[in-house]
């Protein structure tokens, strides 16, 4: 029974319980309880792939266990979950510090959980006290570093654009040395433990509430600026705007019922934009709002014109469809939910 009861006791249900206080401090409720499922899943194939790579490259190597330990499996480890974070923000399903910081940290447990597991089964020492403080410190330590990894690349790709690579090259860094500095510190596993239970959470808690409060400015500004737009679409004062002079000058490079689409596709994006940021508001307030039947409908038209006005037009409409970063994430949040949706618009959501 021990052997079966241990790994889980190692750390890991104090690991939750943090994800899980993570969670409930997600005001916007932004990562779905699926989706850290998966994360902690993916995080998971992360530990069997590390162990197999180290198992490969450690007797190729010039170095005792220890040094290893202490210079190669942190890049291999820290590497492989950067990995599955990458995937989540490159294929835009992180859009705030907030979601980037959950799905980081439930990747992590999930890689503590297999990794403690092994050890566990590995190492001949069986008293249950020393489990406890080596497991609880390597959970935290990994949920803390992939958090730390998955911060710094939303930032910069905030900044940027998650497309670009090197956003990704400074957290990964970070988390490799961090690592490398708690296995060099794990001769005494009370104090490392000690340690990261001291930086890692009121780290997390704190660029927790900055992002939150950056998340509320982003809504009200953004909010009231898809609001003008679309206040002017639909008065007809378009036209004596900037956006309505544009249009006008594509007139040159389009045929008459193209720049009607350009239009069509323009109101279509601010008026999903704006029920993306609406669903946020009402989850602020404790309000679970699913996208009705209505949004399926258009995105299916989104998807129709996007058709019609080819890649040209959208590069032509760029200045004005907010295509990358926030904005294009909160169109993949509005369709979370929408499976018909998903094949039609963007790539699929776990």
């Amino acid at each position: 029974m021990f052997d079966l009861l241990a790994p889980l006791l190692a750390g890991f249900p104090t690991v939750l319980l943090f994800l899980l206080a993570l969670i409930y401090l997600d005001s916007y409720k932004l990562v779905r309880l699926r989706r850290i499922m998966f994360a902690i899943l993916l995080g998971g194939t992360a530990a069997a792939i590390s162990y197999a790579a180290n198992a490969v490259m450690l007797p190729r190597v010039a170095l005792d266990f220890a040094a290893y330990s202490r210079y190669v499996a942190p890049i291999v480890e820290e590497s492989a979950k950067a990995l599955v974070v990458i995937y989540f923000i490159r294929s835009q399903r992180t859009g705030f510090l907030v979601d980037a910081s959950i799905v980081g940290f439930a990747v992590g447990a999930g890689f503590a959980l297999i990794e403690n597991a092994y050890y566990l089964h590995s190492v001949a020492d069986p008293r249950i006290l020393v489990w406890l403080i080596r497991g609880f410190g390597t959970a935290v330590m990994h949920g803390g570093t992939t958090t730390i990894f998955a911060i710094t690349a939303q930032l910069l790709a905030e900044r940027t654009s998650p497309k670009k690579l090197r956003i990704f090259v400074p957290g990964l860094f970070a988390a490799i040395l961090i690592h490398s500095m708690f296995n060099h510190l794990f001769i005494s596993p009370v104090f490392s433990t000690l340690v990261i239970l001291l930086v890692f959470p009121p780290l997390i808690f704190v660029v927790f509430g900055k992002s939150e409060a950056s998340l509320q400015s982003w809504l009200e500004v953004g909010f009231d600026a898809d609001t003008e737009l679309l206040e002017l679409i639909y008065s007809g004062r378009l036209s004596e705007s900037k956006v309505g002079r544009y249009l006008q000058s594509l007139r040159q490079r389009f045929s008459g019922e193209v720049v009607a689409d350009l239009l069509c596709y323009l109101r279509i994006h601010v008026e999903l934009s704006l029920r993306a940021k609406g669903i946020l508001m009402m989850r602020e307030g404790g309000f679970d709002i699913e996208p009705d039947e209505e949004t399926r409908a258009r995105f299916a038209e989104l998807k129709y014109l996007e058709g019609s006005i080819g890649v040209v037009g959208k590069l032509a409409m760029s200045p004005f469809l907010h295509i990358s970063g926030r904005e294009l994430w909160q169109l993949y949040m509005l369709q979370d939910g929408i499976p018909s949706a998903r094949a039609e618009v963007g790539p699929p959501s776990p």
